[in-house]
């Protein structure tokens, strides 16, 4: 540890200069001549700089050679200043436009550079310092709280979930957001959601991984963007734009805890860098943090476990007396992560500049399978408690370890107005499991009680090339191709974690199912943007995919905005086909999976994959592209320069839309004697596959405005509000319409690959709407911040319910409050208090008919639905299946940053 605090403080002091020869002082104040603290003074071409104080005074040191100054400041234009002889600078800096008027790079249109205002489609710009007002130490939670029609949520024992939230816009699930780093393609995780959870199907990028403190701001384009980005691009895109230019250099202390006492957490964070003259920077970031477990169970139905296990109800009665929750251990797992990210950048010449950035994640994660009780799991052979002591039972513990990184380097030059960048990427996400405290039944006193089960494994090796180039003055061109090659491998587990029944609570990979998968594909686009006047703008894209494993596709995206009552009120709109790609794990992963099973407990399912031979005999089709339509229509108001208001309606239709089947179990009878075959052959009591079995529709408004710079006292007021309504999330023709295209192999068994719980999963277990209110008042050196966030009502239907009931998760109000105060000019004290109230999930049940109505007067009956959806109990505040927000109640956090 003495050594890495070394190393921490060594680099702390990268780029510091010395010599200074005379002080320069100012002030520097509003155009209203109000004082700023806070501002970053820099000697320009150097890390030499201060920070001005409550009264927005500085005094710095400089070199005598030294000639300008660089004054920057959220909200504020930045701005360079000569230092004149008297060494006294006065400057009254220029307050920005709201965040419409952010200059947006590498989203929208591809062909150039365009204001948000200027922009045909709707693009949230968030900074860094609107990120970390949220007080969540982890930037995918950071966003749900700024970010109306963004959702993620922590699950409960999930085993490899664990390691990495599902999240989405616009209920779209996590593969239909492309996630960006710096304007290029970020690998996704080599895990996909298997268990019965939102997202349960597809894979996302880790974006929890990445480090706040690197982040300069982040670009969200809501709209389908496949026409420009190719794959994943369905709902939007996500950009996240690093720091660059070097300013100043932070050093972050932080922690927390639970209003339990449970969950504890710290971490430091380091972003540094220096600046290479006028010719480039070099900006790093090293976070390292370490969380603890976090538990929230509840307290379990005797009777319920012993029906479930069929044990002697006294017996039952007299293990949970001393364990009322049975020892489960639910919530949020013990995580440690160390997460470095460089980003550089340097010009060869002045018309040619070099561009470089790199990360790499590490993270192990320590969660708990749930508690194998005495009447349950009836003996252990002595394995797992020392002899001539009562057998208790046990709890397995699953442990996940993360490897992601990724990186890009290219050239970026202009030559006779041609604008080119070439560019290439490479990333990866490697995941392996170990299970302790845990057995193989099916090899008895010889079992091992730890298990190495295998993992997964993702690359991709991503080439870019694109051009724009000025026609006219009123036409732009954009060309450009993409190159990329894709592997996911399956990693063995050791002999015994997959031998007969495999490790208890987690089966390894077996070798058989074991391999690498490639594949590539190459793309190009043409993109053209015409004012045809400097009100009105059209732009058009189309878009060419050519896949090895599944074949080709084509999309277009043509929009528009025009400009009235000078720039105050734009209309805008898009119309879009897309596409999505399946992945790479959809196509080859297979495995078994011990799954909870209401009335039955723990069961070993399969999952086959569309080239097995298990697939073939149930007649699964290979697996195509997803398609898609995408329409936008929206309007925006800047009646002045620190308020504007945006409304967008969207409207999004997927075809051919890849899931993960329900568990497809045998029947039994004559009818289903084929059916009943292939799962025996396959040694499980069910299976799962991907399949394009349905379409769906998903509609709904968002909304945006911002009121900053509000004069309230002596301080200034900043308010955002933001919200998010589903006006559709359905499944086109329905459960019982001809929606659901199922394998003929089902036909007359009763059972579909898309049933109630999967379609609450996929279409209704997020929020119906989401509003978010924050304000956020500076006054001298203090600041107050106070966020609100309704979360609406989202509906499941778990495994295990009556089919005319669902339960629904009540609406519920989150409130954050935080305080910040610059004790120094270099040291800045913060203070959450997330979730004030102790707001935690509740729901009820929901009749869908008179059957139901009548299901909900039958005490009995409903005793027993309750204790399947939330095994008898231990799962009391989210179900099983999960809930609308993350559960842990109250959490104190603090941070303390020193500026240098």
């Amino acid at each position: 540890m003495k050594k890495i605090f070394q190393v921490l403080f060594a680099l702390l002091f990268i780029g510091f200069s010395a010599n200074a020869q005379r002080t320069v002082t100012g002030i520097v104040t509003e155009k209203d001549g109000s004082a700023l603290p806070g501002v970053a003074v820099v000697v320009k071409g150097t890390t030499i700089g201060a920070q001005t104080d409550g009264n927005g005074s500085f005094s710095l040191s400089v070199p005598t050679n030294a000639a300008t100054l660089t004054l920057s400041f959220l909200g504020f234009a930045s701005q360079d200043v000569a230092i004149p002889a008297s060494n006294v600078v006065n400057v009254a800096l220029q307050s920005e436009a709201s965040t419409l008027n952010e200059v947006v790079i590498s989203v929208g249109s591809r062909n150039t550079q365009r204001t948000v205002t200027d922009a045909p489609i709707p693009i949230d710009i968030i900074g860094a310092a609107d990120l970390k007002a949220t007080g969540q130490n982890s930037f995918d939670k950071a966003l749900q709280y700024r970010v109306p029609s963004f959702n993620t949520v922590q699950t409960p024992v999930n085993d490899a979930t664990s390691l990495l939230d599902p999240y989405e816009i616009r209920n779209m699930g996590p593969s239909r957001t492309l996630i960006l780093i710096n304007g290029k393609r970020k690998n996704t995780s080599s895990l996909v959601y298997v268990q019965t959870s939102p997202g349960r199907g597809e894979t996302g990028a880790d974006i929890s991984a990445i480090p706040t403190d690197a982040i300069k701001r982040v670009e969200i384009l809501r709209d389908g963007a496949s026409a420009q980005y190719g794959s994943d691009a369905i709902a939007g895109v996500m950009n996240i734009i690093l720091k660059d230019r070097f300013d100043y250099g932070t050093f972050t202390i932080n922690g927390g805890v639970t209003s339990k006492g449970d969950g504890g957490y710290y971490g430091v964070s380091l972003n540094n860098g220096a600046n290479l003259g006028e010719k480039g920077f070099v900006n790093y970031t090293i976070d390292l943090s370490d969380r603890t477990l976090a538990n929230r169970p509840g307290v379990v139905d005797a009777q319920g476990d012993a029906n479930d296990f069929g044990a002697k109800l006294s017996d039952v009665q007299a293990f949970l007396a001393k364990y009322p929750d049975a020892g489960n251990i639910n919530g949020s797992p013990a995580t440690s992560a160390a997460k470095f990210l460089i980003n550089t950048g340097v010009d060869l010449s002045p018309n040619t500049q070099l561009y470089a950035n790199a990360a790499y994640i590490y993270k192990k994660v320590s969660s708990f399978a749930n508690y194998r009780t005495p009447y349950w799991r009836t003996t252990d052979e002595g394995l797992l408690h020392a002899a001539g002591t009562p057998y208790v039972g046990y709890v397995p513990t699953f442990i996940g370890d993360l490897n992601d990184y990724n990186g890009t380097i290219g050239i970026r030059s202009e030559t006779n107005g041609w604008k080119s960048d070439v560019s290439f990427t490479t990333g990866g996400n490697k995941q392996t499991y170990v299970v302790n405290n845990s057995r193989n039944r099916s090899l008895g006193a010889a079992s091992p009680i730890s298990f190495r089960p295998g993992g997964y494994e993702f690359n991709h090796n991503v080439g870019n090339l694109d051009i724009t180039k000025a026609l006219l003055d009123n036409l732009t061109l954009g060309i450009g191709t993409e190159f990329r090659a894709e592997s996911f491998t399956v990693i063995a587990g050791d002999t015994a974690s997959y031998s007969g029944g495999g490790a208890d609570s987690f089966p390894g990979f077996n070798a058989t199912n074991a391999g690498t998968f490639t594949r590539y594909n190459f793309g190009g686009y043409l993109d053209l943007g015409w004012d045809v006047s400097k009100d009105f703008l059209i732009n058009g894209t189309v878009r060419q995919e050519k896949y090895s494993d599944f074949g080709a596709a084509t999309v277009w995206k043509i929009s528009s905005r025009y400009k009235l009552a000078d720039d105050k009120f734009v209309i805008r709109g898009s119309v879009s086909t897309g596409f999505r790609a399946p992945s790479l794990h959809q196509i080859n992963e297979q495995l078994t999976q011990a799954s909870f099973v209401p009335g039955q407990g723990i069961q070993i399912k399969g999952l086959v994959n569309n080239n097995s031979p298990a697939a073939f005999l149930l007649g699964i089709p290979k697996l195509k592209a997803e398609t898609s339509t995408n329409i936008t229509l929206g309007i925006g108001f800047t009646p002045t320069k620190n308020f504007s208001i945006t409304l967008d309606y969207y409207n999004i239709a997927v075809k051919d839309r890849i899931i993960l089947s329900s568990n497809i179990s045998p029947g039994g009878t004559a009818t289903t004697a084929k059916l009943d075959a292939v799962l025996k052959n396959a040694g499980v009591v069910g299976l799962s596959f991907f399949t394009n079995g349905i379409n769906t529709t998903t509609s709904g408004l968002d909304l945006v405005a911002n009121y900053r710079n509000l004069i309230v006292g002596s301080g200034k007021l900043n308010v955002n509000v933001a919200g998010n309504i589903q006006l559709q999330n359905q499944l086109d023709g329905g459960l019982t319409g001809g929606g659901v295209i199922n394998p003929a192999i089902l036909s007359g068994t009763g059972q579909s690959i898309f049933d109630q719980t999967q379609e609450a999963l996929l279409l209704s277990s997020r929020p119906k709407f989401k509003l978010i209110v924050g304000l956020d008042y500076q006054i001298g050196k203090f600041g107050i911040m106070l966020n609100n966030t309704v979360f609406g009502p989202t509906t499941f239907h778990q495994d295990g319910i009556d089919a005319n009931l669902n339960t629904e998760f009540d609406t519920k109000l989150v409130t954050d409050l935080g305080f910040n105060w610059k004790v120094t000019k270099d040291i800045v004290w913060a203070v959450n208090i997330n979730n004030i109230l102790n707001v935690i999930p509740s729901w009820h049940y929901v009749s869908l008919n008179s059957k139901g109505d009548a299901v909900l007067k039958d005490a009995a009956a409903l005793k027993d639905i309750t204790n399947a959806i939330t095994f008898n109990g231990r799962y009391s505040i989210t179900t099983y299946d999960g809930s609308h927000f993350s559960q842990l109640g109250t959490i104190f956090d603090t941070r303390l940053t020193f500026k240098f």
